[in-house]
Formats: C-alpha cells, sequence, structure tokens
C-alpha cells in the first residue's frame, strides 16, 4: 500500500479584509487547461496545410471562442452534475445549485455544455462545426489530464478497494470506510487511471491523427475522442468508486443497470452512447471522398 501524498489542496491562502482567499489545484487546473486548449487551437489554425489549404477560422478569433467554451464547461459541468447525479437533493434545495465552489461538476455534462456553446459560436460566425469540433477534441485532452491529477491531490473520486501494491490508502473517513477490511483500506488511484488513459493516451493518440492528415477528413478526430473517451472512461469504471448515491448494501458497486454483482454504473451509461456516437463519426468520416 502507498500512504496518500502530504499534499495540500490548496496551492496558497490569502488573507484580505479578516476573510480568507485560497488557490486551489483544482481551479489551477482548469484555468492552465483552458488556456493550453487555447494555445493548442490557435496553433492548428495558424498551419493552414494541416486542413487542407484553409484554417476554419483566424488564429486571432479563438480568444473570443474561449469565453463561449469557459461558460460552456462550466454551466454545463454543474447542470450535468445536478441532473445526472443529484437532482433529488437540488430540486428541494434549488439555491445550492449556483454554489460550483462546494464543487460537484459533470464531464459529460460539461462536454454538452461545450457543444452547444461551439455549434452556436459556429452559426453565429459562419465556420463550419465539423471543423471547429475536430479542433476542439485535439485540445480536450490536456484540460483532462489536468483535471484528473487534481481530483487526485484532492483526495476525491477515489477507486474501489484493492490489494494491488499500487493501492493508496486515502485520507477521510469515507475513504477508509471499506466493509470486511481491517486497518488501512488501499484503493485504486483511479483518478491517476483516468489521466493516463482519457488525458495522456488519448492525447498522444489525436497528435499522430493531426499528423497524418486527419484533420482533412471533417469529424474524424472529434470521432476519435468520443470514443476514444467514452471507451477509457467505461474502463476505468470498473476500478472507480460509484457515488455515495448510488451505493447501498444490497448494491455496493453503484449499478445504476443491472444488479448489484453484474450491471453497469452511472458514468457507464453516460459513455456508451459517446462510444457508439464517435464511432459513427469515424465511419462517416472515413467513408467521405
Amino acid at each position: 500500500m502507498i500512504p496518500f501524498p502530504d499534499i495540500s489542496p490548496e496551492i496558497f491562502t490569502i488573507t484580505l479584509a479578516g476573510r480568507e482567499f485560497s488557490l486551489r489545484w483544482y481551479a489551477m487546473a482548469y484555468l492552465v487547461g483552458l488556456l493550453l486548449g487555447w494555445r493548442i487551437i490557435v496553433a492548428l489554425m495558424r498551419r493552414p496545410g494541416l486542413w487542407g489549404g484553409t484554417a476554419p477560422m483566424p488564429p486571432a478569433r479563438v480568444e473570443e471562442l474561449l469565453t463561449w467554451i469557459v461558460a460552456g464547461v462550466i454551466i454545463g459541468g454543474r447542470l450535468g452534475f445536478v441532473l445526472f447525479y443529484e437532482p433529488a437533493l437540488y430540486l428541494a434545495h434549488p439555491a445550492e445549485i449556483v454554489k460550483v465552489w462546494q464543487g460537484g461538476m459533470s464531464f459529460h455534462g460539461g462536454f454538452l455544455g461545450v457543444v452547444i456553446a461551439a455549434w452556436l459560436y459556429a452559426r453565429r460566425n459562419r465556420i463550419a462545426p465539423l471543423h471547429l469540433a475536430d479542433a476542439l477534441a485535439v485540445a480536450a485532452p490536456a484540460g483532462l489530464l489536468l483535471g484528473r491529477i487534481a481530483n487526485f491531490i484532492n483526495a476525491e473520486l477515489w477507486g474501489r478497494p484493492t490489494t494491488a501494491p499500487w493501492g493508496v490508502i486515502f485520507p477521510g473517513e469515507a475513504a477508509q470506510n471499506c466493509p470486511g477490511i481491517t486497518g488501512p483500506c488501499a484503493r485504486h488511484p483511479s483518478q491517476l487511471y483516468e489521466a493516463g488513459l482519457e488525458g495522456l493516451l488519448l492525447g498522444l493518440v489525436l497528435l499522430l491523427l493531426v499528423r497524418a492528415g486527419g484533420l482533412r477528413r471533417p469529424g474524424l478526430a472529434l470521432g476519435v475522442f468520443l470514443a476514444g473517451y467514452g471507451l477509457a472512461r467505461f474502463v476505468v469504471e470498473f476500478f472507480r468508486q460509484a457515488d455515495a448515491q448510488f451505493v447501498t448494501a444490497a448494491n455496493p458497486w453503484g449499478h445504476v443497470l443491472g444488479g448489484p454483482v453484474w450491471g453497469i454504473t452511472m458514468g457507464q451509461l453516460l459513455s456508451l452512447p459517446m462510444v457508439a456516437i464517435g464511432l459513427g463519426f469515424v465511419l462517416w468520416a472515413l467513408r467521405r471522398r
């Protein structure tokens, strides 16, 4: 077992007018991830040859696009968490929905928010939506990598109990509540599994696709991202602890479909459509002349 490293979730804290303000690693991951995505898209737009001769938009316009994407991530991520994971709680306390600083963001909700924001931006500025979606797909893994590392630093979204030598002893009563285990409970560092698959591996695949001329086939990079993320998330869910609201004594793995032993979690249920839609885009893009 590996003890959890002594890393504070706060980078630093300052006191102003008697109140404390902290910069957390999770917030920094969002900021740096968005900035990296912005620079990646700018770099793609500065190389028209990657697109077959003409880039979808001028590099100077990417900064405006970033504003739309930030709104899509925050609004979509929060509403996705509210609707997919704890609708009853927020229906009873609607004022809690706006308190994003207390945590609770959904990747699938944030993804839908980005899709809507990008589509509206593309229509407003007469940009080919699939070209814009491909650029966003290439940029997304950098943010996913940083976000999952921040989840690990926050000691949240940890995995199921394990006897593997790389199991991590996460702090907190909830992480150490492992029925049938006496003493410290080690869990899969599923956040790092996701960082490696969704961020590093998927990002490398997409960069290789770009170098091979994949952006000349509209929708191909988007399809690879959707299928790749959905498959990675589906696999990691076998090692990730389900959200507490889905776990009961009769359903210890938090399955939302199937039985308590064999079934799928909410994360897997939301990922399956991504895999199917992604494969559809890949086949459609490859069949086009």
